[in-house]
């Protein structure tokens, strides 16, 4: 099973934004917490990543800033404190030299939170795009860049497609190089097997003993190895996972709730509506009218 599969498949539950951004000479920018998950493509010019308590990281093009889980953070053309920076703003002044831009893009999960995966690893990751190995990557940057800079029929659809390009390749590329760290260990055939299972067939309600049976391995050792791969129980993320596909429907299709209930597992409309509630923070159908708002913004 490939867990990065599903980590870009529930981070699109959230809605996708892009914007290059140009900053001039003497200045730096610092970017709020948000709630969701994300990446800086820096594009020119040389900056510096701030964070609180952490000493700056050195920046050039081609580099790539991920960040998990959306936390606070800057960039500056000189090493600083996080606190020295001034708050992003919608446009740089006009007339002033650019240090450096770079292209900012981002899930923003309005509701509930980035997937355990993305949690358990680092705030911030920095990968160096290697054009010379994958030369298509500077192809999928410059049309990033034509796609958040324009207001083209489509950037809807386009720029989803981009973003998951994005984040794929450079976490690929992180965990080549940290394969120990943060990651699910994947390898484990147990772990795998029960993924697919969960996977496969979204509307069935496995039972931990029913689950653990199916890929042969009494419930406790189960429990515990499926936790430490994956950072959830069993039961939990099959919820998350459901409730996540459930969501994804909402987003892509006019479809009744009570079709939906029925395509992610739950027998009763309302079943659906109290899980997906607690899980959001919001009923189905205020989730689906506000995707709807923001897919005609």
């Amino acid at each position: 099973m490939d867990l990065m599969s599903e980590v870009i498949r529930a981070v699109r539950v959230g809605s996708a934004y892009g914007r290059l951004i140009r900053q001039p000479g003497s200045r730096g920018l610092r970017l709020p917490a948000i709630s969701g998950t994300g990446a800086h493509v820096i594009v020119s010019g040389t900056c510096w990543l701030i964070r609180e308590g952490e000493e700056p990281v050195a920046l050039a093009p081609g580099d790539v800033v991920l960040s998990s889980a959306g936390g606070e953070h800057g960039l500056s053309p000189v090493p600083c404190a996080l606190d020295d920076l001034p708050p992003v703003l919608v446009a740089a002044p006009t007339g002033q030299a650019v240090a450096f831009e770079f292209l900012t893009c981002c899930y923003v999960l309005e509701r509930g939170q980035a997937p355990q995966y993305l949690r358990a690893l680092p705030d911030f990751m920095v990968v160096s795009l290697d054009y010379d190995r994958h030369p298509e990557m500077r192809t999928l940057v410059d049309l990033l860049r034509a796609d958040v800079s324009g207001a083209a029929m489509g950037r809807g659809a386009t720029m989803p497609a981009l973003l998951d390009l994005i984040l794929v390749h450079a976490l690929r590329q992180w965990h080549e190089k940290h394969s120990a760290a943060g990651w699910p260990a994947t390898d484990d055939a147990v772990v795998a097997a029960a993924l697919h299972k969960i996977h496969a067939d979204p509307r069935r309600v496995w039972s931990v003993g029913e689950l653990s049976a199916a890929v042969g391995m009494n419930r406790t050792t189960f429990t515990k190895r499926f936790t430490t791969a994956v950072g959830q129980p069993p039961t939990s993320y099959m919820t998350s996972v459901r409730l996540g596909r459930g969501a994804r429907l909402l987003q892509a299709s006019e479809a009744p709730l009570a079709t939906i209930a029925r395509e992610v597992g739950y027998a009763t409309e309302a079943a659906f509506s109290d899980a997906f509630r607690r899980e959001y923070g919001l009923r189905p159908g205020r989730f689906r009218r506000d995707a709807a708002a923001r897919g005609s913004a």
